[in-house]
């Protein structure tokens, strides 16, 4: 195959991390087009067993080389995503998201992959210091990054990570795709994110607790969107590009916490606690680019894959249509 061309349909395409969240949408939406998927990551999918599963972790080499041979293309999606637990655990953070990427790529490499897809994230305009070719105030992939400005080390070690790949591009004419994603959502959360922490409190009637004033925004983007993207990226036209996968509007974490009371129980009460350090205040950043390349835009509004993950978690936690008490319920009038 010849370096950064992709064989178009039945390729065979690895997904590191592809057990997780938005792994294992981008795996099913993969297997919907007909690709051989292999699923690298440390616990086998639980949502599906007809995929292949190679148990690894992206800091052993040895271990990713072996298990990308033979793949026209790698999806890198395993890093440390949890902002907190990126602010706890700032090595082990740096040596997932830098490293591991480092490795991802220098497996690619070796075995010649067609394509190495890169999972960034739009914290990076934390430290866009210029927008040269944004419209209407929003930021795009043209900004300029001020590295003084990073902030939170997730975003440094995300902006470090871009810079690998780049490189990799320069040195080695290794081909990729940078997806800068906003804020996924939707069935297979992780129980630490916000979104299911404020489901899993509004359920049990307790409080709804903000950092700040709730005023923070971000672009949330279904995971069914996000993930439909991820295939459109096989395109030529995405090649040695970065691309924003944004939600289709600014959604501040107040209007997340009254969505979760709208849909879970009227009568939770929410509360604002202090702000964190460092937390990503938001920027308005643009998806032109996606539309423009490959046409891809966000479909599902946010109350209605809100509705939609409100319903898949009530099955899948086994909550009862009618969970709050009349009591809970008056305890929070």
């Amino acid at each position: 195959m010849g370096v950064g061309r992709l064989k178009g349909t039945d390729m065979k395409v690895a997904v590191t991390g592809g057990s997780g969240f938005i792994g294992t949408h981008v795996v099913d939406h993969l297997v919907a087009q007909g690709h051989q998927v292999i699923v690298l990551d440390r616990a086998a999918p639980t949502h599906r067993a007809d995929v292949e599963f190679r148990e690894l972790d992206i800091l052993d080499i040895d271990g990713l080389v072996a298990g990308t041979r033979g793949c026209d293309v790698v999806f890198h999606l395993a890093a440390v995503s949890n902002v907190n637990i990126a602010f706890d655990h700032p090595v082990a953070t740096i040596e997932v998201n830098v490293t591991g990427t480092t490795n991802v790529w220098e497996a690619a490499r070796r075995n010649e992959v067609g394509r190495a897809v890169l999972a960034s994230t739009v914290w990076v305009y934390a430290a866009a210091a210029e927008v040269p070719g944004a419209t209407d105030d929003a930021v795009d992939e043209t900004a300029s990054i001020s590295l003084a400005d990073a902030g939170h080390l997730y975003t440094a070690s995300k902006i470090a990570a871009e810079l690998v790949v780049h490189s990799y591009w320069e040195l080695y004419a290794q081909p990729f795709t940078i997806l800068r994603y906003g804020i996924p959502f939707g069935p297979r959360m992780r129980e630490e994110l916000v979104i299911p922490r404020f489901v899993r409190h509004a359920f049990a009637g307790e409080p709804i607790t903000i950092n700040g004033d709730g005023s923070f925004f971000r672009s949330y983007v279904y995971v069914g969107d996000l993930a439909r993207a991820h295939v459109l990226a096989l395109d030529e036209a995405a090649e040695n590009e970065v691309l924003n996968l944004e939600g289709a509007e600014p959604v501040s974490i107040r209007r997340v916490a009254e969505t979760v009371r709208d849909l879970v129980n009227d009568a939770v009460e929410i509360r604002y606690l202090p702000a964190r350090a460092g937390d990503y205040a938001g920027r308005v950043v643009s998806g032109e680019k996606a539309a423009r390349l490959l046409g891809w835009r966000p479909e599902v509004p946010f109350e209605e894959g809100m509705r939609r993950y409100v319903e898949w978690y009530r099955e899948a936690a086994d909550v009862p249509p009618s969970s709050v008490s009349d009591e809970t319920a008056r305890e929070n009038s």
